[in-house]
C-alpha cells in the first residue's frame, strides 16, 4: 500500500498536544496506525504527552530541534530517529530557523 501525502489534506494545528505555535500535517490514520508527515514551524513545540496506549517513531527529514523524553533531553536533527516507547513520555521543539520536517508513526498497542 502507497500512502500520497499529496492526496491527503493538510491540516493546520496551533498548539498540538498543549504546545506552542504550527504543526502542519498530513495524516494518514486507520485503527492501528497513524502514519504522519509534518511540519513543525520555527520556535514551536508540541507539548509534553505519555504514550500509554501506543508508540512513535520519529524521522527528521529536515530541520533541528530537541526531544524532552521523560526526564532526559536529546538534540536531534535530520536523519535521526527518536522512538517513544509505550509507558513513556516526550515532547518535541524546533530550535532552527526552518520548518522542522519529520515523518512519525504512532502504533497502537491495544
Amino acid at each position: 500500500m502507497i500512502i500520497d501525502y499529496t492526496k491527503i489534506e493538510e491540516q493546520l494545528i496551533e498548539g498540538f498536544k498543549g504546545g506552542n505555535g504550527q504543526l502542519q500535517t498530513r495524516n494518514y490514520v486507520d485503527d492501528k496506525n497513524k502514519v504522519m508527515m509534518s511540519r513543525l514551524k520555527p520556535g514551536a513545540n508540541i507539548g509534553y504527552h505519555s504514550h500509554d496506549v501506543n508508540s512513535e517513531i520519529i524521522l527528521c527529514l529536515s530541520g533541528q530541534g530537541h526531544f524532552q523524553y521523560d526526564d532526559t533531553t536529546e538534540t536531534f536533527s535530520a536523519g535521526d530517529v527518536h522512538y517513544c516507547p509505550m509507558g513513556h513520555s516526550h515532547a518535541m521543539y524546533n530550535d532552527g530557523d526552518d520548518d522542522l520536517v519529520y515523518f512519525a508513526i504512532v502504533a497502537e498497542h491495544h
